[in-house]
């Protein structure tokens, strides 16, 4: 892919030609295929890409995956099994769990009474995510100590959705 130089005598210079396109504008411009006599460029090729991107974004922002699994969970963070046993005496006899996170959990999130918010499988460190979504893990039991390399968890899932309901039997 050349490009056409123009020599101007009278000046004793050489110049582009400006409609020559150089370099990443080149590129862009490259033709690929032709579809009903329009030529695709690698320009028209990336917008389409970018632009499906961001239907899909839009789709499930707004639509949303429905049977995607996701918890509200809570949890307090200890560097010390013993500690974290205490604190969970504490939950045992009636004390709040928020409040034991607060006063307890080396988290930032202690400060919210432990809340993690909406998680989903995959976002937390694999053991962390095996309780939570245990589907024998029961909403509102609190469970641990789940050793991480974080530390030892108390951990309470407070809500789920999009796990089947278990069956009863009998």
């Amino acid at each position: 892919m050349g490009h056409e130089m123009a020599f101007d005598a009278d000046e004793g210079t050489s110049q582009v030609d400006a409609q020559q396109p150089t370099g990443a504008v080149s590129m862009l411009r490259t033709k690929l295929f032709t579809v009903a006599d329009y030529q695709v460029t690698v320009t028209d090729l990336l917008l389409f890409l970018f632009m499906c991107s961001y239907i899909v974004r839009g789709y499930y922002f707004f639509v949303g995956n429905k049977s995607a699994k996701t918890c509200t969970v809570r949890h307090i963070l200890m560097k010390s099994s013993d500690d974290l046993e205490k604190a969970k005496k504490r939950i045992d006899k009636g004390e709040a769990f928020s409040k034991v996170a607060q006063e307890c959990s080396t988290c930032p999130s202690g400060k919210k009474g432990g809340s993690l918010g909406w998680i989903k499988p995959g976002q937390m460190v694999p053991a962390f995510d095996k309780v939570c979504f245990d589907p024998e893990t029961k909403v509102g039991e609190v469970i641990g100590p789940v050793q991480t390399h974080f530390g030892y968890h108390l951990v309470l899932v407070d809500e789920r959705k999009g796990f089947e309901s278990a069956k009863k039997t009998g």
